[in-house]
């Protein structure tokens, strides 16, 4: 099993680079035309130069909208609370849904008291709606 491992992983990076290649619009191909690379991807996909070569240097990448990374956002919008228990507002509708909850619970206690009494009634032979 783990022998086809290297070939299915080429295999896999070899179509991912030739789909990617045909998605890319005209604009953002460099260096050659989009012809030209999946020409290479295709003919030197199995030794992994064409896919690895369209990576690197046939595609134009761009930094993310608003130029900052994901982690510079998180470095410059902490968080007040950090773990859910330091949150009061959590904590509150914890609370509000542990009241709901033993509302229900009280509920279903009543009605299977109820209904363990009709049964009751109808094993003695009594009207279960009196």
């Amino acid at each position: 099993m783990f022998r086809y491992l290297p070939y299915l992983l080429v295999l896999g990076l070899w179509i991912y680079a030739f789909i990617d290649c045909l998605n890319t619009p005209e604009e953002r191909v460099r260096g050659l035309p989009k012809v030209v690379w999946v020409i290479i991807i295709l003919l030197f996909g199995e030794v992994l130069v064409g896919p690895v070569a369209w990576l690197i240097a046939g595609k134009t990448r761009y930094a993310p909208a608003g130029g900052s990374t994901p982690s510079e956002w998180h470095r410059n919008h902490r968080m007040d609370w950090v773990a859910p228990d330091d949150n009061p507002e959590f904590l509150k509708s914890l609370k509000e849904e542990d009241k709901k909850d033993e509302a229900l619970l009280k509920e279903w206690e009543a009605d299977l008291r109820r209904r363990e009494e009709d049964l009751r009634r109808r094993e003695r032979g009594e009207d279960p709606t009196d």
